[in-house]
């Protein structure tokens, strides 16, 4: 099933300044820590915005790390619905197979609820320990943690707490993740390509690992937006909607520096509270903020390490722009946006395309780490340089794995797969190659450089990935469509988000 598309309005129609959709634009770019690869704006159920910063696409699949955990609180809103979750049930009631194992009081008196608020009784992250005890199972392994004090009463940020609320759903449906919500929630709302990557259980990890495109985070905003009605039609119970995204678990610390952050407002099942309204988001600034007093809705994708500037960003530049009645038709505002949109792009790597005289000292040369500089990519081992017919190419090498990429001129080079790539590169000095390789279905940048000057490279990336075994593995796994179809899963051992 194709998406359909979202009904498109100028924004001026929805009582929307396209000029402050233009300073937030220039803000943004204009940050050197934000940057920035996809916008999309929704007002009164009209797209009023979208672009996306060249080399990413509408159509690709972006990793929404935990930005996923709102979509694993949807599926588990659709079995509550469904009468296949009780809340207030015990945890350990769904896994009778642990009865013996876990004696600990707090463990048992553990519900669901809890473990959806992130308010299991943990003070802090557990996923790691929970591995150690049980790799195989790890809700066992949560299980025996005993936690530090009653279940209910404090906040802890643990990505145990969603796996386990994402295997209890798998539980009682009998399905994956995706396989539960493409009939309930991607095919109504017209979703449709995603992907959810699977641990050594082979079980969708829920608290991170969905790859859906950002018109996806949109949409589920909107359905949100609208209390759990889409296009006239109930899919989800407004009470659903108002339990999942009100404050269940205090989180600030009082202080005035807490106030204004938009991590301590309280959280909800997966969706985090805000100075204003509320969202799902996911690292390094995938957001999904749904505004119910604006009646507006705000998806991005990105790669910051300053999340907070991001939200800040749109609070001082978006919600002046959000008007309560429309505004003159036709500006030249509207039209300056939509030249604006069109046209967005991350600037490529300023460099001379083709290597320097002599050319045969960059002709299959090969590079080492340099001593003590690569700490941030410490599976990369090599690289090496080649002159071909179609041009320069860099193949990064990590053991007997190598990324083959090409060098196209003065832009970004997109390889589509099997690990997608946007590639931009060139000599910056008659000694130094400098080479940008995008991975595409991630936020993540790498900027690989090599001195010829004792054959040596550096790697840094600009936001470092939370998951990746390799650089081969810097791509969405298994894929599902409207069709159900599901190729071989791509294995990943996730840990943070």
């Amino acid at each position: 099933m194709s998406a359909r598309p979202l009904p498109v309005s100028p924004p001026a129609e929805q009582g929307v300044d396209a000029s402050g959709i233009t300073a937030f634009l220039d803000a943004v770019e204009a940050d050197p820590d934000v940057e920035p690869h996809s916008l999309m704006i929704l007002r009164h159920g009209h797209l009023v915005a979208a672009g996306w910063w060249a080399p990413y696409t509408p159509e690709r699949l972006q990793l929404l790390y935990s930005l996923s955990k709102s979509f694993t609180s949807t599926a588990a809103g659709f079995a509550v619905a469904e009468g296949l979750l009780e809340l207030d049930r015990p945890v350990i009631s769904y896994f009778p197979e642990f009865e013996a194992d876990i004696t600990d009081p707090r463990s048992r008196a553990m519900l669901v609820r809890h473990v959806a608020a992130m308010a299991s009784g943990h003070l802090a992250e557990t996923y790691a320990d929970a591995l150690r005890l049980d790799r195989k199972e790890t809700v066992r392994g949560f299980l025996l943690i005993p936690p530090d004090r009653d279940p209910g009463t404090v906040f802890a940020y643990n990505q145990s707490a969603t796996y386990t609320l994402a295997t209890i759903v798998q539980r009682v449906t009998g399905l994956s993740l995706t396989e539960y919500l493409r009939p309930r929630l991607f095919d109504p709302l017209g979703i449709g390509e995603t992907a959810w990557t699977r641990n050594r259980a082979d079980r969708e990890i829920g608290f991170s690992g969905l790859h859906a495109a950002t018109d996806a985070i949109a949409r589920l905003g909107q359905l949100y937006l609208r209390e759990g009605v889409w296009e006239g039609q109930r899919l989800l119970p407004a009470s659903w909607i108002a339990e999942a995204t009100r404050v269940h678990i205090a989180n600030g610390d009082g202080t005035p520096e807490g106030a204004g952050s938009d991590w301590q407002q309280g959280y909800g099942f997966q969706f985090w509270r805000g100075r204003h309204g509320y969202r799902g988001d996911g690292a390094f600034g995938q957001f999904c903020v749904v505004l119910p007093e604006h009646d507006a809705v705000i998806a991005t994708t990105a790669a910051t390490d300053r999340m907070q500037e991001l939200l800040d960003l749109m609070w001082r530049h978006l919600l002046p722009a959000f008007g309560t009645a429309p505004l003159p038709a036709g500006g030249e505002a509207d039209d300056a946006l939509r030249r604006r949109l069109a046209r967005l792009a991350l600037p490529p790597v300023e460099a001379a395309p083709e290597p320097p005289e002599p050319v045969d000292a960059w002709s299959d040369a090969e590079f080492v780490p340099a001593q003590g500089v690569c700490a941030e990519q410490p599976t990369l081992t090599g690289v090496v340089v080649t002159q071909g017919d179609q041009g320069p190419r860099v193949a990064l090498v990590e053991g007997d794995r190598r990324l083959e990429l090409r060098l196209g001129g003065t832009g970004w080079t997109v390889d589509p797969g099997p690990t997608p790539t946007a590639v931009s590169g060139g000599w910056t000095d008659p000694v130094t190659l400098r080479v940008d390789v995008f991975f595409l279905e991630t936020p993540h940048r790498l900027t690989v450089t090599c001195s010829l000057p004792g054959r040596t490279f550096t790697a840094r990336w600009h936001t470092t990935p939370l998951h990746a075994r390799s650089l081969e593995s810097l791509h969405a796994p298994s894929r599902q469509s409207s069709t159900g179809q599901r190729e071989t899963p791509h294995r990943a051992t996730p840990s943070a988000t």
